[in-house]
């Protein structure tokens, strides 16, 4: 029997699990961080983005520049680039250390040196409510790896959602961790999977009492938040820190009228995404530090892991990103309100329509969830004629309308936390969809997990072979298999293919825009298994 646990399994009185949200004290936010409202005075210092305003104030000067990056700054030497990132990206693409910017004395604090690196760092942490807070360039996958990497350092086991991002499954391969699951809510008929409760947390950490953390995503990819706060005061009861992989809530806690962000509620290590709802540019993340003992514990080996994986050659571009939708995020609460404005009309023309149906209250619908994120607008295409695959097909070939993410139940949309929408093309768009006569056939929308036979490491680095998909079924995977959004592994390396999850992946890799993270092929017609399990 694998350590895969039911949620029927971990806590049969489901009232518990809201007199527990209820109940939750301060322990858990051991120094209470205040979070914005319609009040609260903007700090002046939150106007500023020192690292960004750093390199353009570089970038005016009359450099010869004879360093990396080999273009040197010049749009002559590579034109093609300036056509993509343009003469002033390429102005500001210095390289790290550049003296001024991440050397040379900015600023001094109590006799220490601040860099506008540094600085910038600091505002995020104080706009997030974090202890400390440190700029990533390899995206919240890399800030996964960071994360998954620090467990190691407290120990090998540890209590982990199922449905975690297939970077964090990496992590556990690499620092060769042993995972103690929970399998969190899963709506089979939308295919979205959602949170764990502080019931299903309490259980797995009395049940593995040498678990060294808890490492949890909230919100879910479908915009479940789950109850952070009580989830913390569980584990810091067992004496072990709370790590959230909060990547598509990298906006949380920034307005009033959002969720709070994990990290004001007790979490001691937050993976943000900054780049999915707050702004930055692609590929750019934030880790933050929360506070308290447990926090405090782990902040040295925080540092030292995330200077081990930062690449010393960091993007200046994707940096100076950060810095600026920080700014424009906490300086521009009008901006929210048009963009939350948007989402909202957009949900209840959605809630009035005879034909799509809002799938906001199922998202709600669980013990699991206590908000949701309203810049994720869940359209339920069940009833309306046309699959939610059809439909972003359509939208994308016919309207140039990209939606985040179809299921064959329903589309996800997916709305910037300051980028207000044209409501009017949407719906207009939706409206003039095709509609079947006939109800479509609508595929598996996710299959159920499959039988652990190998410790996730030792199934990965065991030799592998290469079989037809026929000859997969039954075999021992070698890899992490994730349908492409969301990327939450359907299969691991370990765990015996099964021909449900099998022909799932392969109708995934079949369809229009689909992806599967990990393939042995992009048609699925191969997998690689584990060479001992025949």
């Amino acid at each position: 029997m694998g350590l895969m646990l039911a949620e029927t399994h971990l806590h049969p009185d489901t009232a518990t699990t809201s007199a527990t949200a209820n109940d939750a004290t301060s322990a858990a936010r051991e120094t209470p961080v205040s979070r914005p409202t319609a009040a609260t005075a903007i700090d002046p210092r939150q106007y500023t983005a020192p690292y960004a305003e750093a390199l353009r104030s570089l970038a005016a000067e009359d450099w010869q520049r004879l360093h990396v990056p080999g273009h040197q700054g010049s749009r002559d030497h590579a034109p093609g680039l300036a056509e993509v990132v343009g003469e002033a990206g390429m102005s500001i693409d210095f390289p790290m250390l550049f003296s001024g910017v991440d050397q040379e004395d900015w600023r001094m604090i109590n006799h220490d040196r601040v860099t506008p690196i540094m600085a910038a760092q600091q505002l995020a942490a104080d706009a997030w409510g974090a202890a400390r807070t440190w700029f990533i360039t390899n995206g919240a996958s890399g800030g996964n790896h960071i994360a998954t990497t620090v467990v190691r350092g407290l120990g090998r086991e540890f209590v982990l959602q199922r449905s975690v991002h297939s970077s964090v499954i990496d992590g556990v391969t690499h620092a060769e961790l042993r995972p103690h699951f929970i399998h969190g809510r899963v709506d089979p008929g939308l295919g979205s999977s959602h949170g764990v409760t502080p019931a299903q947390v309490e259980y797995a950490l009395s049940e593995y009492p040498e678990s060294a953390a808890v490492y949890l995503v909230s919100p879910s990819y479908f915009g479940a938040v789950a109850d952070i706060g009580a989830i913390a005061e569980v584990a810091h009861r067992h004496d072990v820190p709370l790590i959230v992989d909060e990547a598509w809530g990298s906006h949380f806690g920034m307005h009033q009228k959002l969720p709070v962000n994990a990290v004001r509620l007790g979490a001691d290590l937050v993976v943000s995404s900054t780049h999915k709802g707050a702004g930055s540019l692609a590929q750019s993340a934030m880790v933050h530090l929360g506070h308290g003992r447990q926090a405090q514990r782990i902040e040295t080996l925080v540092d030292r892991v995330v200077k081990s994986y930062q690449s010393t050659s960091s993007s200046a571009i994707l940096l100076s990103s950060l810095d600026e939708a920080r700014r424009h995020l906490v300086t521009h609460p009008e901006a929210i309100d048009e963009a939350l404005a948007t989402a909202e009309e957009i949900r209840t023309r959605v809630q009035n329509d005879s034909r799509f149906r809002d799938a906001t209250p199922d998202i709600l619908g669980g013990h699991d969830a206590i908000a949701n994120d309203p810049f994720k607008v869940v359209i339920d295409t069940r009833g309306a004629g046309i699959t939610g695959a059809d439909a972003q097909y359509q939208l994308i070939r016919d309207h140039r309308i990209y939606c985040e993410l179809a299921t064959p139940s329903a589309l996800l949309l997916l709305i910037g936390a300051t980028s207000p929408v044209d409501v009017e093309r949407f719906w207009t768009a939706l409206q003039e969809l095709p509609r079947s006569e006939s109800e479509p056939e609508r595929p598996i929308v996710l299959p159920g997990s499959c039988e652990k036979r190998l410790e996730i490491s030792d199934a990965y680095f065991a030799t592998p072979r290469t079989v037809p998909f026929a000859e997969a079924v039954g075999q021992v995977s070698a890899d992490a298999l994730a349908a492409y959004p969301p990327g939450v592994p359907n299969v691991l390396p370990g765990e015996v293919l099964s021909a449900e999850v099998v022909d799932f992946l392969r109708t995934t890799a079949a369809a229009p825009s689909g992806y599967v993270r990990g393939a042995q092929d992009s048609r699925m017609d191969t997998f690689n298994v584990v060479a001992e399990s025949d």
